[in-house]
């Protein structure tokens, strides 16, 4: 009797769980991250390996669901915010976002625009879409606990969760432009629109949901105890709700979830309640993270990948390489930030889920022919060899960093008063 092969899908993905769970004591030492072990076990079911995923979803399911993951993972971000919220606070922040995000994107526009001679709507595209730095796999340095007060990861996780949201106005103007591209025609209403409004609607909806929800669950919760199993499904609501309703006044619903998040971590000011909240999204965004990353590696096909390889290879090094590095140096000129700081801001700008989702709604949205194909390959490229790069680096490094920060403190505690 032949077995079905949703079946044996089912068994592999539980196979793969359980082995990631048990071996995870294991896994954390080694040089590999979680995602690249996903992405092996994706191409090893796609059609090269075992061919036990044989579904090829469109652009809209792809989109949607990297959507979710994307929107999942930006609340656990939001949840993760431990400072004020005061502009010394984020001063990391504000550096990665308002200099380091814009530095990347336009210099990955001029690159593709110079090297791969793309036209330069169709460079700020590919730019706005490679720009977000991802919040899905970046977890081995992100802050791991809500004491965690680590100046790097802080950067990190908000960056994660800020340049997800902040990087759509460019995408809007790399689709704008691919249209019409007489800018002026459109540019006013870009910068009203997609620049002010919807940036703006985005943080009130991310402030006023959160805050409602809290109120109503604190008030409900004093006249009666809501089941504890149930409890946790306050946090998902609370993001479908932001986000739909972002959506709706046309507002930018990740940068209202990511907001949401901080805004009912210092609302509840309850840390068993935010613990709770967080375990819950963080295991949400694991599962939907198995589920994606294996789905992209069972996508990926040889011959789009040879023809591409060599213009992706160009983007992604010098991404990697030149211009992340590069460019994080440059954002934190000025500030007293340790070397080791400045230069691991530089390297860990880890591409993942938030880009597929921007690549998967520029496609949705009229990207196509031979032009949506050499931006996507070239995305999916990326993407991987990110996953491979950093994957394989961060483990080792964060274990390196963590002896400098230990030591650091032993010098600091063994030196003698004057």
């Amino acid at each position: 009797m032949a077995v079905d092969i949703y079946i044996l899908d089912l068994l592999v993905i539980g196979l793969l769980l359980l082995l990631v769970t048990l071996g995870s004591g294991w896994i954390s030492r080694l040089p590999l991250s979680y995602a690249l072990i996903y992405l092996v076990v994706g191409i090893i079911l796609s059609p090269y390996g075992f061919n036990l995923i044989q579904i090829r979803p469109g652009s809209e399911f792809l989109e949607r669901l990297t959507e979710f993951v994307v929107i999942i993972s930006l609340f656990s971000c939001g949840l993760k915010m431990n400072r004020p919220i005061k502009a010394w606070a984020w001063n990391s922040t504000i550096r990665l976002i308002g200099f380091l995000m814009p530095i990347s994107i336009f210099a990955v526009a001029a690159l593709a625009h110079w090297l791969l001679k793309l036209d330069w709507g169709a460079a700020i595209l590919l730019g706005a879409i490679l720009a977000p730095t991802d919040p899905v796999l970046a977890s081995e340095v992100q802050l791991s606990h809500a004491d965690d007060r680590d100046e790097l990861r802080f950067g990190l996780t908000s960056e994660g969760g800020l340049n997800d949201a902040l990087a759509f106005p460019f995408v809007y103007f790399g689709l704008h432009w691919i249209e019409d591209d007489n800018w002026q025609n459109w540019f006013k209403q870009w910068v009203a629109v997609d620049l002010i409004w919807a940036i703006a609607a985005g943080l009130v909806v991310g402030i006023l949901v959160a805050k409602s929800v809290v109120w109503i669950d604190k008030r409900i919760q004093k006249a009666r105890q809501v089941d504890a199993l149930m409890e946790d499904f306050v946090a998902l609501s609370i993001i479908l709700i932001t986000y739909s309703l972002a959506e709706i006044v046309n507002g930018y619903g990740f940068l209202a979830v990511f907001v949401a998040g901080i805004v009912t971590r210092q609302s509840y000011r309850n840390a068993e309640k935010n613990s709770s909240q967080l375990e819950f999204i963080e295991t949400l965004e694991k599962l939907l993270e198995v589920g994606t990353i294996l789905l992209l590696g069972a996508l990926l096909r040889i011959e789009p990948i040879w023809r591409f390889l060599p213009q992706a290879l160009m983007v992604a090094g010098l991404l990697f390489f030149v211009v992340r590095p590069l460019g994080a140096w440059l954002s934190t000129i000025g500030e007293p930030y340790h070397p080791i700081h400045r230069w691991l801001f530089g390297w860990f700008g880890i591409r993942g889920v938030g880009s597929l989702y921007y690549l998967f709604y520029a496609l949705g949205e009229g990207l196509k022919d031979d032009l949506g194909e050499q931006i996507a390959w070239i995305t999916f490229i990326t993407i991987v060899l990110s996953v491979i790069i950093h994957g394989i680096s961060s483990t080792p490094i964060m274990n390196w960093y963590e002896r400098q920060i230990e030591r650091r403190k032993n010098a600091i505690a063994n030196r003698p008063l004057a």
